[in-house]
């Protein structure tokens, strides 16, 4: 009974053996034993709370928090002991925050349970008895056959078992999984492939034995075993025959899977992941900051308790005339009764903790994360993409980065491939107006002259596939030449995972047609954008790949059709760095082509011309040029008969089958002959160059890793600023052993501290940097330190994840940032304190999993020198005049007991007690910290320097908050003792001699510190919007509105009203008028002399820049106001945010320069999409 209860809590999960069995149809056996297994059903649940647990669920959350706790906890020590004020001046606040919260999460769960119940209700074709039913999503069973139409979203995760086509062949797109949009191709078992029907589904007597579920999208592991004729067939399935739920069914009509997991044991479902619950640097301090101001409130409270039996030791104050205790009082213990009063005074000053902090951060973040993506100058026009903000609680981290680590391509890079060299049998080739443009001496050209080849349809009567033995000496003809071009291509042409577009896929194996089309004609699909580059070269090129006929590739070379059946794909993996097919040629011949990375194919060739392909490789990579190399292999009969044992024991394997197919794989790809090499180029993005230009005069330090080769990898850094060529570039490369890397890292360390250089580079491969972080991390965290600019190449994506691990452990703790477009990227963008993920064209991956998405790498500066910057100053005032405006609100409390005998009696009424924060002083630090903005964005653009100034920080140091809680402090003094002195001696401050009391003092108190803490934050606003004047004039205004009316009505639902008639009588004396204005202007008085001080004497650099600012001639906020000729999408929300902050016309905008402007001479610069017409915009 025990372990059910545990089991259903989640605390004791039950067994669960590492394969699940699955009968097709659900026909289970009906002799023999068999164990049933338990599989949940096909809901989808995405929603946190349920009706019955919402409300305790919520809040155990909630009261998990530091500050939530403590109050409540206040609030039960009202209700339990006699306090001085009531348990509503706790339990309202308290109540309030609860709620808000408490709605705003049951909303948004409300809106995932309205989107599960679409998702679990939506209708399905299950093949049940013979025949299709129609049910409901969430209905389908694990074992179920269900049927999917053309472009309709898979229900669960299926096995492939048929098509509408013969070969059991389906095109899918996972965009919605991983954001790749190209076409994917996914088979069924011959056996069940012919079953296109439910008649003859009907007839299926199989068994699927498969891993248990697993969050990977790109691993399945499993094995169909088929019962025909008595007898039993055994078929591997792997990741071609598993159909994701979320994919979509493209260019099929029809295809039947078996559901193999369902519910939230779908890949889909275990790919949900929470963000990772990252924390920023202003939340730590705040944290620290509360600490502080618990113990001053704790201290308080002793010091209070203390002088109270301090004063009580004396009889006439222990027991005065006028108050005797009872004899139960008197007979009472008293360390009971010195808890009690400490308790007493713990919650009579307990508003120096503000709990509304908490809400107003939430609030803030919340909603300033909006104008990210309001933001017209993140808009990529091009691909209509707007910046994305995928979590708000790290807004002011990004005015903190010290780091930034970034990926190559497709970050840095359009990730737009053109072919443009290759090297073919030691002879370097580049591409020159659709030609293969010759640089090396050729049989026909000794002296080293160009020599043109333009394809190779002059030669169409020659024999296209040379034996291996033809290629293992240098060519002695033009034949030979020939058959060496045609080789190599062919390799390009088979070697791939490309598809052809959506149109012609339909066609593919309903008849000879593709031999009639033109290669311009075909439009190519690859998840790899290098396999479309090189598929398309080899078209141009007279070898034009067609598309698969079930296992065949169909190749037309010269106008010729060739179809090469497939045997196997040995398909990419970042270990082997390498992908493969066996095909079998129309001549028989069983060959292997292999396409890799040129660190692992050259080491596995024996023949071709190694040594000059390695160079040719080698120059390519120094022009930034991205490189493959092909090589193959011919198959004797007897070779291939045990390669496909091997495959397919390795392929069926339940355990260890990677481990299994990496054994076989390397035995397969062994004894190469290499043909030769392409490269690729692939273009820099727009303006990366002044980016990373940019970034470094920020005082922020720029990693690059890419999993690149050296060469290619510094040429680039080179192009794109990373590297400058005055920098001395140090290297880490080619380590293989422990001792090596060490003496190798002391050796850079005594370089660099003996070069008369002032900036350094450091360039390190994923071998060295393995051994450097095994052993030798201090070591090698110097060197980096030292270096302006690190790159790391050869790098895989968990090591990418090690190097910024390193780094946020490093003594200094640093904050960084990561930025990449792709899958091997996500490591990194979790694990680094901002994630940015780059909307390119390797899928959404990255950007999903990232805390912010942008669509082009030189946003980056925006976000972080404007966004960054406005985000983190807002946040730290607004934390900082929290604990200002409450030391002044409670400190006037502790004061006033020094003058009532420490008898907890309250100075406040206790509605102003509950409003204070939640009324009174809320709305203007909240607008503030949405729409201050102390400089012009574009002198942040412009003045990339004006980052250091808030960087590691300073605006949270220890002596900014010193400064704001001795400014608190010293504004209560004066608050109380101004009063004090006012009406301390003559309370008949009233014309007709009526005397003033404890009501009419403490109000006054309340008045001048509530006038005071809100013309501070008016003082502290540079910029002005009829908001920010709404709500700052407006509070004082409603403050005073709503005192006249609580105090000058007798309300029937308040059983005491102290506060009747004491405000109307207060604001009836002229004194008291005079007293208040000359009590802000005291408190107020100083704080602007050291303003105005500091600004004359010691001014801070953003101080300077607001004085140039000032001086030039801007009329209005470019970045959120101006519009190129064309209106983009994002224009209508731009005029809405115009209008709401109130800075610029909207019906007319312009902008005058002046000659001798310093930061907007030319406006072209990195931070701005359209150019600006230096009068108008």
């Amino acid at each position: 009974m025990w372990r059910w209860v545990r089991q259903q809590l989640g605390f004791d999960p039950p067994h669960q053996s590492d394969t699940r069995t699955i009968y097709i149809a659900n026909r289970f056996p009906q002799y023999g034993l068999y164990t049933p297994q338990k599989f949940i059903d096909n809901r989808i649940i995405s929603s946190k709370y349920t009706v019955w647990n919402f409300v305790p669920k919520n809040l155990f959350e909630q009261f998990r928090r530091v500050a939530n706790f403590y109050f409540l906890i206040i609030f039960l020590v009202q209700l339990m002991i006699d306090t001085p004020t009531s348990p509503i001046t706790s339990g309202l606040p308290l109540f309030f925050v609860i709620t808000v919260t408490a709605i705003k999460q049951g909303y948004e769960d409300w809106l995932r349970h309205n989107s599960d119940n679409e998702v679990n209700g939506a209708p399905v074709y299950v093949v049940r008895s013979g025949g299709l039913v129609k049910t409901r999503s969430k209905n389908i069973r694990v074992g179920d056959i269900v049927r999917v139409a053309k472009d309709e979203i898979f229900p669960a995760d299926l096995v492939l078992l048929s098509s509408d086509r013969l070969d059991g062949s389906c095109h899918v797109t996972t965009a919605s999984l991983d954001g790749e949009t190209n076409l994917k191709t996914h088979v069924a078992v011959p056996e069940t492939a012919v079953l296109q029907t439910v008649a003859n589904l009907d007839t299926l007597i199989a068994v699927i034995e498969c891993q248990q579920p697993e969050a990977d999208l790109y691993r399945f592991m499993g094995r169909m075993k088929i019962t025909q004729q008595m007898e039993e067939i055994v078929r591997p399935l792997g990741p071609e025959s598993l159909l994701l739920r979320g994919a979509r069914l493209k260019n099929t009509k029809e295809i039947f899977g078996v559901a193999v997991y369902t519910g939230m044991e779908t890949k889909m479902a275990l790919n949900y992941k929470s963000k990772s619950q990252k924390r920023s640097a202003v939340e730590k301090s705040m944290n620290t900051f509360l600490i502080i101001y618990l113990i001053i409130l704790i201290s308080e409270a002793i010091i209070s308790t203390i002088l109270k039996y301090t004063w009580q030791a004396e009889e006439k104050w222990d027991e005065p005339w006028y108050n005797q205790k009872t004899e139960h009082q008197r007979n009472s213990s008293k360390i009971l009764k010195f808890i009690s009063d400490f308790l007493a005074f713990l919650v009579l000053y307990n508003f120096i903790i503000p709990i509304s902090l908490y809400v107003t951060v939430e609030m803030q973040k919340f909603l300033g994360s909006f104008f990210i993506g309001w933001d017209l100058d993140l808009y990529h026009e091009e691909s209509d993409q707007k910046a994305q903000v995928n979590t708000s609680d790290l807004n002011e981290e990004l005015g903190q980065v010290e780091y930034v680590f970034t990926d190559k391509t497709g970050t840095l890079t359009e990730n737009e491939m053109q072919f443009r060299e290759c090297s073919i049998n030691g002879i370097k080739y580049q591409e020159i107006n659709g030609r293969l443009v010759s640089e090396g001496p050729t049989p026909d050209s000794s002296e080293g002259n160009l020599s043109y080849l333009s394809s190779l349809s002059h030669l169409n009567n020659l024999s296209h596939l040379a034996t291996s033995s033809s290629f293992r000496t240098s060519p002695e003809n033009e034949t030979e030449l020939i058959k060496e071009h045609d080789l190599f291509f062919k390799a390009v042409s088979l070697c791939h995972t490309v598809q052809i577009s959506s149109v012609q896929t339909d066609g593919i194996g309903d008849g000879p047609w593709q031999t009639n089309l033109a290669p311009s004609q075909l439009e190519y699909y690859a998840s790899s954008p290098d396999e479309k580059a090189l598929v398309e070269a080899a078209a141009r090129f007279g070898i034009v790949f067609i598309g698969n006929s079930g296992e065949t590739m169909e190749v037309k070379t010269l106008g010729k059709l060739e179809r090469y059946k497939l045997l196997h794909i040995l398909e990419f993996d970042s270990d082997r760095r390498r992908m493969s097919v066996i095909v079998q040629a129309p001549s028989g011949e069983k060959l292997l082509f292999v396409k890799g990375a040129e660190s692992s194919v050259l080491p596995e060739c024996i023949g071709g011309e190694i040594e000059k392909t390695r160079i040719h490789v080698d120059e390519f990579a120094l022009k930034g040029l991205r490189t493959l190399c092909m090589a193959y292999r011919e198959f004797t009969p007897k070779e291939y008969e045990e390669i496909d044992r091997r495959l397919f024991e390795a392929r069926t394997a339940l355990q260890q089958r990677e481990e299994k197919l990496a054994d076989v794989f390397q035995f397969i790809e062994k004894d190469l002959v290499l043909v030769g090499a392409t490269a690729v180029e692939d273009k820099l993005q727009d303006k990366v160059r002044e980016t990373i230009e940019a970034l470094r005069m920020a005082g922020i330090k720029v990693w690059v890793l890419t999993g690149d080769k050296h060469e290619t990898a510094v040429s680039v850094s080179l192009s794109c600023g990373h590297f400058h060529r005055t920098m001395n570039i140090l290297e880490l490369i080619n380590q293989t052993s422990d001792s090596e890397c060490a003496e190798k890292l002391r050796q850079l360390a005594r370089r660099i501290t003996e070069d008369h250089v002032i900036q350094h580079g450091l360039v390190v491969d994923g071998t060295s940097l393995s051994l450097a972080l095994r052993e030798h991390e201090k070591l090698f965290m110097e060197v980096c330190k030292n270096c302006s600019a690190v790159m790391c190449c050869r790098m895989a994506p968990l090591q990418k994840a090690k190097v910024i691990r390193l780094i946020k452990i490093s003594p200094e703790k640093p904050i960084t940032l990561a930025v990449g477009d792709g899958a091997n990227d996500v490591s990194m963008i979790q694990e680094a304190h901002v994630g940015i993920g780059i909307m390119g064209k390797e899928g959404r991956q990255a950007a999903r999993n990232s805390d912010y998405a942008i669509a082009r790498f030189k946003f980056l500066s925006k976000l972080l020198f404007v966004h960054g910057h406005f985000y983190y100053i807002r946040i730290a005032t607004l934390v900082q005049y929290f604990f200002y405006k409450n030391v002044c609100f409670i400190t006037p409390q502790f004061l006033y007991q020094f003058y009532c005998l420490f008898s907890q009696q309250t100075l406040y009424d206790s509605v102003y007690l509950t409003l204070y924060n939640i009324c009174f002083t809320s709305l203007p630090i909240l607008i503030y910290s949405l729409l201050e903005q102390h400089i012009d964005p574009h002198v942040l653009q412009n003045k990339p320097t004006l980052y250091r100034d808030i960087s590691k920080n300073r605006q949270l140091s220890m002596k900014t908050f010193l400064y704001w809680t001795i400014l608190g402090f010293s504004h209560a003094f004066i608050f109380f003792f101004g009063s004090y002195f006012l009406i301390g001696k003559d309370t008949s401050l009233l014309g007709n001699g009526q005397m003033f009391g404890n009501w009419t003092f403490g109000t006054l108190v309340f008045t001048v510190m509530l006038i005071t803490v809100t013309v501070k934050m008016a003082l502290e606003t540079h910029f002005w919007t009829w908001i920010n004047h709404l709500v700052t004039w407006g509070s004082i205004l409603f403050y005073f509105v709503f005192s006249l009316f609580y105090g000058g009505i007798l309300w029937p639902f308040l059983s005491s009203q102290n506060m009747y008639f004491v405000f109307i009588q207060l604001l009836s004396s002229g004194s008291a008028w005079f007293a208040i204005i000359l009590m802000v202007v005291t408190c107020l008085f100083l704080d602007i002399v050291k303003k105005v001080f500091d600004r004359q004497f010691h001014p801070t650099n953003i101080e300077k820049a607001q004085l140039t600012e000032t001086n030039s001639s801007i009329k209005c906020l470019d970045s959120m106001c101006c519009f190129s000729e064309g209106e983009t999408a994002c224009a209508s929300v731009g005029r809405m945010l115009e209008r709401v902050i109130g800075r610029c016309s909207p019906s007319h905008v312009s902008r005058s320069w002046s000659a001798s402007d310093p930061f907007y001479t030319n406006d072209r610069s990195i931070l701005t999409l359209s150019t600006m017409d230096s009068s108008t915009c």
